[in-house]
C-alpha cells in the first residue's frame, strides 16, 4: 500500500497518529492501560508551548490533563475545550489493520481512536499550537482537559475532576467536545451536526438465580434459561419514537432542505435516506435498551445457580423514569436488576453566541453547507461538567465524504478518518478560537 511521506502529513495528522500508537485501552471497572503515557504525551506538547499544564491522578495508572489559557478578554466567561485520552477494546482479528499502529493508507489515519476521539485530541493540541505560536491568544479564556476514563462513564475522569477539584472550572461557561461538527449528506446538501443534547444513560446488570445442578437433570428451576427469556423479551421490545425539542427542531430543518412538510414526513424515513452518515441520528429518535454481555455457568455438565446479563439503557432525557419502568415490566419480577452507572440527560437550545460561532467557523470553510442541531444517542464528558452549569456541545468539526459510515466506526472496526478532514477540523477550530 503507498504511504506518505513523514514530511506531507501535517502537525495534525501526525499528533493523532501518535496518540493512536499509545494503546489506552480501557475494559471498564478500572481495567485500563496507557493513560498515564497519553497524559505525559499531551502535558510535554503544551509544555512545549510554554503552558503549565497539571496531571491529576483519579488513581493508579488513571491520569488527566488540564490547563488553562488566558484570553485576550478574561472578563468573558471561559471556554472548556476537552477531550478523553482512553479508547475502547479493539479485537486486531477483526481488523484490515493493527488497531495500534497508527497506519495510513488511502488518504485515511486508520486505527483505534481515529474516530472516538484522539482525531479531536489532536486538532485541540495543534489549533491551541497555532495560535499561540502567532504570538496570538484566544479570545477568551480556554481550559483545555484530556480526560480519563470517558469510556467507563468517566468515574475516574471527568466525574473525578468535577467533584474533587471543580476550581480546575472556574469562570466556566460553555463546552465542547466529541460526536458533533462532522458532515453528512442530505440530498445536494452537506450539512454539518452540532451536539446539543444527549440521552441519558443507564447501565444496568440482570440477574437471574436458580438452582445449581448436574447437567443430566430434568431442571424446572434453571437460572440460565430464566435470564435468557428475560433478555429475548427485552430484545424483541420496539420502542416507539417520542421526538424531543432538538429532534423536532432537527427534523423541520431537514423537511425544509427536503421541500416537504415537516408534520406529514416519516423522520425516520426521512433520514435513512441521509445514508450511512445519520445512523446517530436515526437512534436519537427514540430510547434504546442493548444486552451486550451474557454471563452465566462454567462447565458444560453443571447447571448454574445464577446468570447476568449487562445492558445498555439510553433513554430521551424526559422519558428514563418511564422506560427503567418498562424494562422492569418486561423482564419480570423473578429478575433482579442492579444499577452500574447511570447519568443524566442533557438538552440545550441551538442559540446563543457559542453556536453562533461555530456555525460562522464552519460556514467560513464550508460555505455552502449548512448547519443543524442533533441528539446525540450515546454521551461525553459533557454529563459532568453540566454539574458545575457549564453548557456543553458536541463540535469535533470534520468533512467527510458522502459515503463514509462515520457513526458506525465508532466502537466498530476499521476506525479511520480522512487526513483532510481533520486539517479542515484544525481551521474550524482555530477560527473559533479567535472569534468566541
Amino acid at each position: 500500500m503507498p504511504t506518505l511521506a513523514e514530511s506531507s502529513l501535517s502537525e495534525t495528522v501526525q499528533v493523532a497518529r501518535d496518540l493512536i500508537r499509545i494503546d489506552t485501552t480501557n475494559r471498564g471497572g478500572g481495567d485500563s492501560v496507557g493513560e498515564v503515557q497519553a497524559a505525559k504525551y499531551v502535558s510535554d506538547f503544551l509544555q512545549r508551548l510554554g503552558l503549565a499544564p497539571e496531571t491529576y491522578l483519579s488513581a493508579p495508572g488513571r491520569a488527566s490533563v488540564v490547563v488553562r489559557v488566558a484570553g485576550s478578554q478574561p472578563e468573558l466567561p471561559a471556554l472548556v475545550l476537552h477531550g478523553h485520552l482512553d479508547v475502547v477494546p479493539a479485537d486486531a482479528a477483526n481488523w484490515t489493520v493493527d488497531p495500534f499502529a497508527g497506519e495510513i493508507r488511502d488518504g485515511m489515519l486508520w486505527g483505534r481512536g481515529a474516530v472516538d476521539m484522539k482525531d479531536m485530541d489532536a486538532m485541540i493540541l495543534t489549533s491551541i499550537a497555532e495560535i499561540l505560536r502567532a504570538g496570538e491568544r484566544p479570545r477568551r479564556d480556554v481550559i483545555i482537559a484530556f480526560l480519563s476514563d470517558e469510556e467507563n462513564g468517566g468515574v475516574f475522569g471527568s466525574h473525578w475532576l468535577v467533584d474533587h477539584h471543580p476550581e480546575l472550572f472556574a469562570g466556566a461557561g460553555t463546552a465542547i467536545s466529541e460526536v458533533g461538527g462532522y458532515s453528512v449528506q442530505f440530498e445536494d446538501t452537506r450539512a454539518y451536526l452540532v451536539q446539543t443534547g444527549e440521552k441519558a444513560l443507564d447501565w444496568i446488570r440482570l440477574r437471574a438465580r436458580g438452582t445449581a445442578e448436574h447437567g443430566s437433570r430434568i431442571a424446572h428451576d434453571n437460572a440460565l434459561v430464566r435470564l435468557a427469556e428475560a433478555i429475548a423479551a427485552l430484545g424483541r421490545h420496539e420502542w416507539p419514537i417520542a421526538l424531543c425539542d432538538t429532534t423536532r427542531d432537527l427534523i423541520e430543518r431537514v423537511a425544509k432542505i427536503y421541500g416537504v412538510n415537516p408534520t406529514e414526513v416519516d423522520a425516520e424515513q426521512m433520514f435513512v435516506r441521509a445514508g450511512k452518515g445519520a445512523g446517530f441520528i436515526q437512534a436519537s429518535l427514540r430510547s434504546t435498551s442493548n444486552a451486550t454481555v451474557l454471563q452465566a455457568g462454567y462447565k458444560h455438565n453443571v447447571i448454574p445457580d445464577s446468570a447476568e446479563a449487562l445492558v445498555d439503557v439510553r433513554s430521551l432525557p424526559a422519558e428514563r423514569d418511564a422506560v427503567l419502568a418498562k424494562i422492569r415490566e418486561l423482564v419480570g419480577d423473578e429478575i433482579e436488576i442492579e444499577t452500574v452507572h447511570s447519568d443524566i440527560g442533557l438538552e440545550t437550545p441551538f442559540s446563543g453566541e457559542l453556536v453562533d460561532a461555530m456555525t460562522a467557523s464552519l460556514l467560513r470553510e464550508d460555505p455552502e453547507a449548512v448547519v443543524l442541531p442533533y441528539l446525540l444517542s450515546g454521551g461525553t464528558d459533557n454529563k459532568a461538567l453540566s454539574k458545575l452549569g457549564i453548557v456543553g456541545y458536541g463540535f469535533a468539526p470534520l468533512r467527510l465524504p458522502a459515503d463514509l459510515d462515520f457513526p458506525g466506526m465508532f466502537h466498530g472496526v476499521d476506525e479511520r478518518v480522512p487526513l483532510d478532514a481533520l486539517d479542515f477540523g484544525h481551521r474550524v477550530l482555530v477560527g473559533l478560537l479567535r472569534s468566541y
